[in-house]
C-alpha cells in the first residue's frame, strides 16, 4: 500500500479502533498554526542531540517528497527548526514536520502554511556541533517510531502506524469512518441511551 493519501482520508480518532493506546502521541504535541491540515505519510526519523538541529537541517535534503519528519529533538530549550528550514522542506515535498522539542519562526511557518506539530515556540536556535541519527528508532510524544512507519496528524492528535501493520490499521480504521458515516446522530443518540442504559443495570445503578 503506497498511497498514503488514503490514510490522510480518516481521522485518527477511527484509527483509535485499531491501535493500542501507545501508539498516539501525548497531547503535549499539537500544531502550531490553525486551521491545520490533516497530513499523513511515511516516518523521517530524526535524533538530535539536545540543543543541536544538525540532523534535521540535515534530513530535509534527504527525506522523500511525500515523508513526514519526525523528530526527538531531547529538550524544549532550543529550537530546531526556524521559517526557512521548513520552507526548504515545503520545497522539496516534505509533508510536514512533527517535532518532540520546539521550533521558531512562527508566523513564517503559519504564513506558508507548512504542517509543524510540535510543543511549543522558542526564539532561541540551537547549535550544528553534534551528531545524531538519520533513519534509526526514536522516541517522539511517549511513542517508538521507526522510519517507514505511517503517521496521521491533525487537530484531533497523531497516530503512529507500525509499517508492517499499516493494511489490517487502515482496513479497521476505513470501515469505523464507514459506519459512524453511515448513522444519523438520532440513530446514533437511540443506540448510545439503550447501551448506557444497559450498563448502568448490568452495574446495579439505582436512579
Amino acid at each position: 500500500m503506497n498511497d498514503y493519501s488514503r490514510f490522510r482520508d480518516i481521522s485518527p480518532t477511527a484509527y483509535a479502533d485499531a491501535l493500542d493506546r501507545q501508539q498516539f502521541m501525548d497531547i503535549g504535541i499539537k500544531e502550531v498554526w490553525k486551521p491545520i491540515p490533516r497530513i499523513a505519510g511515511k516516518a523521517y526519523t530524526v535524533k538530535c542531540h539536545p540543543g543541536d538541529n544538525l540532523m534535521l537541517h540535515a534530513a530535509i535534503y534527504r527525506a522523500e517528497p511525500g515523508a513526514i519528519i519526525v523528530v526527538e529533538a531531547g529538550t524544549i530549550d532550543y529550537a530546531v527548526s526556524g521559517g526557512n528550514v521548513c520552507a526548504i522542506a515545503q520545497k522539496r515535498g516534505i509533508a510536514g514536520f512533527i517535532v518532540d522539542g520546539v521550533i521558531r519562526d512562527l508566523a513564517e511557518v503559519r504564513e506558508s502554511k507548512f504542517p509543524v506539530f510540535a510543543r511549543g515556540i522558542m526564539p532561541k536556535p540551537g547549535v550544528k556541533k553534534t551528531l545524531g541519527t538519520l533513519n534509526q528508532k526514536i522516541n517522539c510524544g511517549g511513542v517508538e517510531v521507526n522510519s517507514g512507519d505511517i503517521i496521521v496528524a491533525d487537530e484531533e492528535g497523531i497516530a503512529v502506524i507500525p509499517a508492517a501493520e499499516q493494511y489490517t490499521v487502515y482496513k479497521i480504521a476505513q470501515a469505523r469512518a464507514m459506519k459512524d458515516a453511515s448513522v444519523t446522530l438520532e440513530e446514533w443518540e437511540a443506540q448510545h441511551q439503550v447501551k448506557i442504559d444497559k450498563i448502568l443495570q448490568e452495574k446495579g445503578f439505582v436512579e
